[in-house]
């Protein structure tokens, strides 16, 4: 049994692998939840910017990103959402990270690899000198 404060109030409760807050925050957020489907359901609305769903509805952006993230908000048939990148910010609809981040953390990483590599023929280049030619 995992007790923990809630991040959102501070009540203590238990967490469970399907909950990190507690019973009455979750029913907020399911309550805000609701309020941003039936914002999206109407047509004119599916078109909506971050900024706009969180003007018209009151819910704050942390909040959409969390339904986001966790699948609860599809962005298939909202062309106009994302969320943060998780490296600069960048909107995005799907991954963790923009396409730039991602070529800059794969670009880091060969670096690093061929760091490693350039470390072990370093250590093959050990050069033994014949110590009964030299008469030592």
């Amino acid at each position: 049994m995992d007790l923990e404060n809630c991040p959102v109030c501070g009540r203590l409760f238990v967490r469970s692998p399907f909950r990190d807050i507690c019973p009455s925050c979750h029913e907020e957020e399911e309550r805000q939840f609701q309020t941003v489907v039936q914002f999206l359901r109407r047509r004119e609305n599916r078109l909506a910017t971050m900024e706009q769903i969180v003007e018209a509805t009151g819910v704050p952006e942390t909040l959409l990103v969390k339904f986001i993230k966790s699948g609860r908000l599809t962005l298939a048939q909202l062309p106009n959402l994302g969320y943060p990148c998780d490296r600069c910010g960048k909107l995005i609809r799907e991954g963790r990270m923009c396409a730039d981040c991602s070529k800059d953390l794969q670009r880091q990483l060969e670096m690093v690899k061929k760091e490693e590599e350039q470390k072990k023929k370093q250590v093959f280049r050990t050069y033994y000198t014949d110590k009964e030619r030299n008469g030592r």
